[in-house]
């Protein structure tokens, strides 16, 4: 079983990265990008075989390492195989 975790920075939570990413885009001739926001994705093998079981055990590893819930929002999706 996969599942993928997709984490983004919280709303109002300054995102430097994203903003140097506007700004070269700018740059390059692509000024009507009026924002953008960087995060992570993380694809995850797993053996589990019960997806609610996966999902559960992934949410666990997002809140103790995949993901700073401080300034962090994570999205799981559990992917057949």
């Amino acid at each position: 079983m996969r599942a993928r975790v997709y984490v983004t920075l919280r709303n109002g939570v300054l995102d430097p990265q994203g903003e140097a990413v506007r700004h070269a885009l700018g740059t390059l001739g692509f000024a009507g990008v009026q924002g953008v926001r960087q995060g992570k994705l993380i694809d995850l093998t797993l053996s589990a075989t019960d997806p609610k079981a996966a999902e559960a055990e992934v949410a666990q590893m997002c809140e103790k390492l995949l993901a700073n819930t401080v300034i962090e929002d994570y999205r799981i999706e559990v992917l057949a195989e």
